[in-house]
This record gives structure tokens, sequence and C-alpha cells, in this order.
């Protein structure tokens, strides 16, 4: 793993999976101290840093009245106001650190505590630069933090492996023992790990693959929760990061050595599995015959295709069958191009598996009809491969040919592409199905804080407010990336079964200023929300609303003229979808212009919907907090309209409330 420097965050094209460590450092260029936290973009009640780069939520642990983040960069003592400080570093020449937890050896069971005292002890991974082998290290403090001792013994757990991280360690009453849940990635694996001292580490039993697979998996959290609050109905909940989408949840049982997951809850994973689409069709080429046919030009591809990762890099997913063409094998040097035998365009669609990095002018799939490029597509900054399609039809009848080409030379410019397939409908591009915690682009590396005064009706928690499919490229300054909002987390029985709720801390009515509140306002078509411009974008809004005969409600956030991001509900699919495809600044990657839905049901024609908007980013929770949905958005500025619609029909807000937050930084 490399450090985060500040704005261009150097991630090895051999280890894009592998999340740098967390920094909050400054700019080689001058920062604007006197308008700090005033910037455009700049969040004004969600955790940022004040320069550099944040990203996945460690090492969080409630200790002395504290909710801590990342191991000194920030704590609070009531999950709203925030003191920045410094995290503490614990790499070395030889090895980086990486993502973990805290604990708090009261007992001072790892014998590392002076004067009758227990430590803290710090659990995370290590990164060896030499070979990228992860392996799981502790460090222990004997004054509350503020220094660290590296363990002269480390590593704790060595299995030889590039992908092994991101221990979450807590202690297990039933048993007597610590518990670490820490990720095989690649093998979309969570392994647990028991130990007495917090030294010597016995393997218990492993979990997964389930749910999500395309993706490594990484962050693992697991907690108990009662249902419904029913002290005889106690569940675990295991959550799993899976990159570069989102997290995902399983609710079942932990007897200290074991999870399992419900039998019903996997009868619901399972119904939800067969609604994913396949993708038939004619296949053109699946390479598994090598590159017969094609024409291999210049020195980025092999002579023939690969079968995994190579050189380095990291784990390659989605392809199908065991062959597909990757230009990495040279690294991220050379240039060449791969030309395809000529096919009849007899279909409408052209369907194909796509990876790599997100730069169009070097890395792109070209279909060339008549000897011209007539459809073009690049990668998000992934490996792992993603259906695309390209509607063909108006080439009915005619030659095609396919060029797969990589002209990079750099960071992550390298192509991976598979499956190309002539088909009567387009791909699907929805993501797999699964409990998702959230619906949203921008929610990633979810943890929980350890020893908080949470009881078992609920856990808090908070995620990285970002994406690895874009990170290099968000265009805010002088810092990047932040926090989500602190959410209490809670188990809910529904009519198809028990499933995650999250609504966000109830500190949250402390930032509360400026009200206005609505009440059966009917509408039909638009009405903007009076008032809403002065708000700046800062708000929190709750409604109620009576779906009455709209086929379709919903809210235009952050707008000005044709500059709007969409939330909207469909009533006959249960739809609730987020739509930044024009909410500002789309164009700084191929990858950040999008459309995400979640199904929510509405009982009785009626829909609940709060939302959290924070200059660049908007946070829905659907009903009780079933469903949530997390996207950072860039309005230009004065785009900060406010609009209520109904389409099709007349619907009702029975009521909203709307408050203006005030910012935790003007101090």
């Amino acid at each position: 793993m490399k450090n985060l420097s500040v704005f261009l965050i150097s991630i090895s094209v051999a280890a894009l999976s592998v999340r740098p460590a967390h920094s909050q450092s400054t700019d080689g260029n001058a920062v604007d101290t006197a308008n700090l936290f005033r910037e455009l973009h700049r969040p004004q009640y969600h955790l940022t840093p004040k320069t550099g780069g944040l990203i996945d939520p460690t090492d969080l642990i409630y200790y002395k009245g504290e909710y801590r983040v990342n191991n000194g960069l920030a704590s609070s003592t009531d999950l709203i106001n925030w003191k920045l400080g410094k995290r503490a570093r614990l790499s070395t020449d030889k090895e980086s650190q990486m993502s973990g937890s805290v604990v708090y050896d009261k007992d001072n069971t790892s014998g590392f505590g002076k004067s009758g005292k227990g430590p803290l002890v710090a659990i995370y991974s290590g990164l060896q630069r030499s070979n990228r082998t992860q392996y799981q290290c502790i460090a222990y403090s004997n004054d509350d933090g503020a220094n660290w001792e590296i363990y002269n013994r480390n590593p704790v757990i060595d299995l030889n492996s590039t992908e092994f991280r991101d221990p979450q360690v807590f202690w297990h009453a039933d048993t007597k023992k610590w518990v670490m849940a820490v990720a095989m990635a690649a093998q979309q694996k969570i392994s647990f790990y028991g130990s007495a001292n917090l030294k010597e580490w016995e393997h218990l039993s492993d979990f997964g693959p389930m749910g999500a697979v395309k993706g490594v998996w990484e962050c693992p959290d697991i907690f108990p929760l009662y249902v419904d609050g029913n002290k005889n109905n106690k569940k675990w909940v295991l959550a799993v990061s899976v990159q570069p989408l989102a997290g995902q949840y399983f609710i079942g049982n932990f007897d200290g050595k074991t999870f399992k997951a419900d039998k019903e809850f996997e009868s619901a994973l399972g119904r939800l599995k067969s609604e994913e689409a396949s993708n038939p069709g004619e296949v053109l080429f699946d390479f598994e015959n090598g590159f017969e046919g094609w024409k291999n030009e210049g020195d980025a591809f092999s002579d023939k295709p690969e079968t995994g990762p190579v050189n380095l890099q990291g784990p390659v997913i989605g392809f199908e069958g065991k062959k597909f063409v990757n230009s990495f094998h040279n690294g991220d040097k050379g240039a060449g191009k791969l030309t395809s035998p000529d096919f009849t365009i007899n279909k409408n669609y052209l369907n194909f598996l796509l990876g790599g990095g997100a730069y169009p002018k070097d890395l792109h799939v070209d279909l060339l009809v008549d000897g011209k490029i007539v459809r073009t597509m690049s990668g998000v900054n992934t490996e792992v491969l993603y259906w695309k399609t390209w509607n063909v039809a108006e080439f009915a009848g005619k030659k095609g040919s396919i060029q797969i080409v990589d002209e990079g030379d750099g960071d992550f410019r390298h192509i991976l592409a598979d499956q190309f397939t002539l088909s009567d409908k387009p791909a699907s591009t929805d993501w797999e199905k699964t409990r998702w915690i959230d619906y949203g682009p921008d929610f990633y590396a979810v943890r929980s804080w350890v020893d908080s005064p949470d009881d078992l009706n609920h856990r808090t928690w908070v995620a990285w407010l970002g994406s690895w499919l874009y990170l290099r490229e968000i265009p805010t300054s002088p810092w990047r990336g932040g926090h989500t909002f602190p959410r209490s987390v809670s188990l809910s029985s529904f009519p198809d079964g028990i499933k995650l709720i999250q609504q966000p801390v109830e500190a949250i009515a402390k930032l509360r200023t400026e009200h206005f509140s609505l009440e059966n306002k009917k509408v039909s078509g638009n009405h903007r929300i009076p008032g809403a411009a002065k708000l700046e974008n800062t708000y929190e809004l709750i409604a109620e609303i009576d779906l009455g005969t709209a086929t379709e409600v919903g809210f235009t956030i952050a707008g000005k003229g044709v500059e709007n991001t969409v939330l909207s509900y469909k009533v006959a699919t249960g739809e609730l979808t987020v739509d930044r495809t024009h909410s500002g600044n789309v164009d700084f990657s191929p990858a950040f212009p999008g459309k995400y839905t979640a199904k929510v049901d509405a009982e009785n024609r009626k829909l609940k919907i709060r939302m959290l908007v924070d200059r660049s980013l908007i946070e829905v929770f659907a009903n009780r907090g079933e469903a949530a949905i997390t996207s950072q958005i860039f309005p230009s500025a004065g785009s900060n309209e406010l609009i209520f619609y109904a389409r099709q029909g007349k619907a009702t807000l029975n009521k909203l409330d709307l408050w203006k937050l005030k910012s935790i930084w003007n101090k």
C-alpha cells in the first residue's frame, strides 16, 4: 500500500484493490487558510480533513468519553462536532500501515499495560513494500493513544498472502477471548481468529463467498443486535465492503467461532439473486482459443490471453470462462492494439465485459464499421470487468470489427476485456443482487465504534464518502474525501424478512436552526419549496408523501435551470433513484455520471423520505431507513433550488419539514 498524498493519490496499478493509508497532509501548492472550510463544495456538517485526503474510517473506538476516528485524526464527544488532529503513523521503512481497529485492553490480557492499567492496542494490516504481502500487526499505547509502540514480534498473523487485510477486533464475553474478523479479499471470504492475549491467534472459521462476489471483500465488521428491540431475539450483523462498489450485510448467528447466516436470510438472498439478469446471445469472441484471427500490434498485449492477474496485479474479477484480454502483462508500459476479424452485425446490441483504466484517449474498446470508429468506450478504474452495451441496430447487415487499444503509459493505464456478444437485448448492467447497506455510489468501508455506549438495540457506524472508481479525479481542493454522517443501525422485521435499518444519529437535532414546514400540500407538476434556496444546500429534509394518483414523485435538488440532482420514486415498480447525470460538474470521470436505485415498498401508497444535503453530497433514507442512497454531487455556485414534483397525477405532501443545519466549522 502506498501512502496517500494530498491530491495526486498515487495508487500502484498493480494494487488498486489495496487501499492507501489514510492521511491528512498538505498539497505542494499554497493553501488559502483564510477560507478553509468555506470552499464551494466543502461539506459543512460532515467530517472532512482540513487539507489532504480522508478515506476509510479505521481505528474506531469510544474511549474516555470520545468517539475516536482514524487513530488520532479526529475525535468527538457527540458525533457532531469534531476536533481535528493528526493520525498516529505506524508505518516503517519496509512496511506500510493499512486499515484496522483499536481496542481498550482493560484487563491487560496482552501484558502491554503498565502500573495496573490496561493499554490501547491497535490491530492493523501491514503491507510489505517489497512484495506486497499483507499480514496482521499490533501496536500498543500506555498514554491514551498519544504515543504508540510497535510490537517487536510482528506480524502476529502471516499467511504469505497479498490479499489479507482490514482486521476488526472485539472482545467476545461468552467465550472470554478476543475475536478478529479479517478479509481474505480475493477469495471473497471473511476469516475469524481468536486470541486470549491479542498476540497469539488461532484460526476459527471462514465465511463466504455469498451475496455480492464480483469484487474483492474488505473492511469486515460484526456485532449483535436485538430484532425489533426484542431481547429474546438476538442476531449478529456481518458487514462486508465489496470493492469497488459498496457494502453488503448478512444477518445470522455467531457463537464465538463461526458466523452462519440465517436460513431465512439465505432464502431472501436467493430470491434476490434469482432476479439477476443473464446476458445470452451469439458469442463472437471469448478468447478461450487464444487470439485466433486477431491482429496483435505493439507490445501492450502478450501473444495470448491471460488467465488471471499478472506481475503483481491486483485480483481480476468478472471475466467469463478461463481467459480474457489483459494489457497489464508488461505492467502499465507499452502501447499496442488488438484487432478482431470481421463479423456480420445481425442483432441489435453488442455486449461485452470491460475493465481497466478510465482514460478514454489512451484506453478504449472500439467498434469499426467500414473502417471507421462508430462506437468507443473506456473502463472506470477497476480490475473488475462489468457488462457494457452498444446499440448497433443501425448497422444491421454490415461488417464490423473490434479493436482493443492500449496507448497509455502510467498509473492504471491498462485495459481488460472479454465475451464480445451479439444479442437481441442490451446487457444487464445492474449491480449484483444482495442486501446492500447503501445503494449509492459513495458509501464504502463502513465501520462501527467499538466500546461505544450503544446498547443491543442499536449500533453506531460511519463510512467513507467516496468511490475507488474516481477517487483521484474528485474536483475538490485542498481536501479530498470525508465520512458520511454517523448512522444509528438497528434490525427490524418486514414481510420479506429481517432488514438493517439506518438513520442519522439523533444528535443531528443539535444542528437544526431555521425551520420551514408544509402540510397537506397537493401537487401536480412542480412545486418549488419557498425559501429553500437560502439554505445553500446545507439542510435536513423529512417528507411524508401520499402518492395519490401520481405515477412518479420526487425532488429536484441543488437545481438551477437544467442542472439538478433528481430523487425520484416510480410508484409501479417501487424504484427509488438518485440521478446525478446532470448534477453539475460530472465530466471529471466517465465513472461519475449515473443513476442509483433501491427497491422500496410504499405501504398504502405512502412514502417517507429523509434526506441530508450538505453542499457536495446527499444521503437519502427511505421509510424506516431500510434503504439508503448516498451520492456526491458537485453543483455550480447558485444551484440551490429545491422542487417537489408529481407526474401524471396528483400527490400530497402530508408533511414536509426542512431545517437549515449549522456548520460545525464556523467557530
